[in-house]
């Protein structure tokens, strides 16, 4: 039995809607008197037709495959949490999630899904949106509405590293490492772990206690997306500056504008030729018995911290 398409890709929303009227009114008489295979038979064009009155709600001269009615869809509405069911209707096909990696890998779109957001928000609750912390696997969500050109390379060497034999702190600070400066996504992360639930944790374990300058929106780069985490340079912080605590530390980077107090430098100012960061400086030295309060600290960049260490 041919299969009746109820429109087509370039019809306008009601053309579709009304092809579909007409085949769910046939319908009802396969419904009363039709026998099973003859009823689901019936049931295909209309199927399809609502398909196609989904597609047809983007129209085709701004998308035309599935891939950019997705893309279409999530940049209309970034940072908002879209579930799987309406990027079903909009692309009109099963396998989305398939495009929605391409998307990730080689077009550079931000798109994290709610399983690593729950990871993310598991391990550092600070960095989710309350209204991101009830997503369900089926959720994403766009974390940022540009596309970043260099995110193909990234997931090159992710795939890479995620193939050695290391620990999954180790192949996350390798990566960290191989894009020093360099944001980088929640979903690249959890893809060099192997797709291990543990990321996040390890991320704050690189940070807090190994020192590695691993910053997010609230641990001291609040121009950043939710989701994005830089290693801003590749060396690790003083020893004694690794025990102040993350809420302390941004205490102190936000009464002091996140700038140094010392010269006035800024990450507005980053660049790769000069690859400073911001620290936190303890002025009773912590091995002298200085606190980590806010009174005792101060933000520094790395050249004036390691000059007044020299002092």
């Amino acid at each position: 039995m041919p299969r009746k398409r109820a429109g087509n890709i370039s019809g306008t929303p009601e053309i579709c809607r009304r092809d579909l009227e007409e085949l769910i009114r046939n319908f009802e008489t396969h419904l009363r008197e039709g026998e099973l295979r003859t009823k689901v038979l019936a049931l295909v064009p209309i199927f399809h037709g609502l398909r196609d009155l989904g597609k047809s709600l983007i129209p085709y001269e701004l998308a035309r495959a599935a891939r950019d009615r997705i893309l279409y869809y999530f940049c209309q509405y970034p940072k908002v949490v879209i579930n799987g069911d309406e990027l079903l209707v909009v692309s009109g096909i099963q396998e989305y999630a398939r495009r929605l990696r391409e998307l990730r890998v080689q077009q550079g779109w931000a798109i994290a899904s709610g399983v690593t957001i729950k990871e993310m928000r598991e391990a550092e609750a600070d960095e989710v949106p309350d209204e991101w912390k009830l997503m369900s696997p089926d959720d994403y969500v766009l974390l940022r509405d540009t596309q970043d050109r260099d995110a193909a390379h990234r997931w090159h060497c992710a795939n890479s590293i995620r193939k050695e034999r290391l620990s999954v702190r180790d192949k996350i600070l390798k990566f960290m490492r191989a894009n020093v400066g360099q944001g980088v996504t929640n979903e690249e992360l959890r893809y060099v772990a192997s797709d291990k639930t543990e990321w996040a944790r390890r991320v704050r374990e690189l940070r807090t206690e190994l020192g590695w300058p691993i910053v997010t929106r609230t641990t001291g780069r609040p121009d950043l997306d939710v989701g994005v985490y830089v290693l801003e340079a590749d060396r690790q912080n003083p020893e004694h500056d690794r025990t102040i605590p993350d809420d302390v530390r941004r205490a102190v980077m936000r009464r002091d504008g996140h700038k140094c107090t010392e010269c006035g430098w800024s990450h507005d100012e980053w660049n790769p030729s000069d690859p400073r960061h911001l620290e936190i400086h303890h002025i009773q030295h912590h091995a002298k018995g200085g606190k980590n309060d806010e009174g005792n600290l101060l933000t520094l960049c790395t050249v004036c911290h390691d000059a007044i260490h020299r002092s």
